[in-house]
């Protein structure tokens, strides 16, 4: 592989294009796979650490437009937990109005255009969740342990919410791929693996997954909306009636349970956890824009 250039002071444009997202989008895929050792394994190790270090130079330059306003968050907990709530009314992308639209006029090859993309730029609520928890203080872990049993339908294949995605990804014979998905999906799905993955993003992967929890309820109802009306079946559209209703509650106590405790503990992580939760919803609003400019 080539060397890569180096990133220090290079402009966001460097890594908001298709090139860069399919390339990062193909090694987490290729990287996180289960796999058997190979005798080019050193090979595959030095293509790791250009592919870490484009990575991280990525995740950098999503923090600048973020860190003033995070940096302006309240470090005492219950400050932090209502500034951060309030992120569902006034964070970056809320109240978009392609969901309304989604809900209310999108045909359905309009709504099959909009799975598609939002199916392949999925990262994996279930193994973000599972990434995020490693070492951390014992409360906030076990709420995420709660959240991943959820995810997993609590012990049960049919409950599991991957594959009920994977569902309406059949029902609708969606072709989701990383070669006709725009750049911005792929970013958001990109960022949010990143963090998850490296412990120096861990708070911030933190801020990301609680604010889909968040916002995603609101999003998902429109989303469910619009499928029942175009004769999609309920067990087809199963996925996004459940997450219309359970991460309200999923919300809730992660907050309690996560945030707060986490801020109360160490101040600092209140700027970490903000600046992965507007990193979040910006990637979030990219995604909007883009689609409403593809669909209308």
């Amino acid at each position: 592989m080539a060397s890569l250039p180096d990133f220090d002071a290079q402009p966001r444009s460097l890594f908001l294009n298709d090139d860069v997202q399919q390339r990062l989008a193909r090694w987490n895929h290729r990287r996180l796979a289960p796999a058997f050792p190979g005798p080019d394994w050193e090979r595959a190790l030095a293509n790791d650490h250009a592919m870490l270090q484009l990575e991280g130079a990525f995740i950098e330059a999503l923090r600048g437009p973020v860190r003033e306003r995070a940096s302006a968050a309240p470090r005492d907990p219950a400050n932090f937990v209502r500034w951060f709530e309030a992120l569902k009314e006034e964070g970056p992308g809320q109240g978009d109005p392609l969901f309304p639209w989604l809900a209310e006029e999108a045909s359905l090859d309009d709504m099959r255009w909009f799975l598609t993309q939002e199916a392949a730029g999925e990262a994996g609520f279930d193994d973000l969740v599972a990434y995020t928890q490693v070492k951390l203080p014992d409360r906030a872990k076990l709420e995420l342990a709660r959240n991943y049993w959820d995810e997993m339908g609590r012990g049960t294949a049919k409950g599991m919410h991957g594959p009920m995605l994977n569902k309406l990804v059949a029902a609708l014979e969606l072709r989701p791929t990383i070669e006709t998905t725009v750049w911005e999906s792929l970013a958001l799905a990109n960022a949010m693996t990143a963090m998850a993955t490296s412990r120096r993003y861990a708070w911030h992967a933190l801020g990301a997954l609680g604010v889909i929890e968040l916002t995603a309820p609101g999003r998902s109802a429109h989303t469910a909306a619009g499928l029942r009306r175009l004769g999609v079946s309920g067990k087809a559209r199963h996925y996004f009636d459940l997450h219309a209703v359970l991460d309200i509650k999923h919300s809730d106590a992660w907050n309690r349970e996560a945030i707060a405790p986490l801020v109360a503990e160490d101040p600092r992580r209140a700027v970490a956890i903000a600046e992965g939760a507007l990193i979040r919803l910006e990637a979030g609003r990219r995604c909007f824009e883009r689609y409403r400019g593809w669909l209308w």
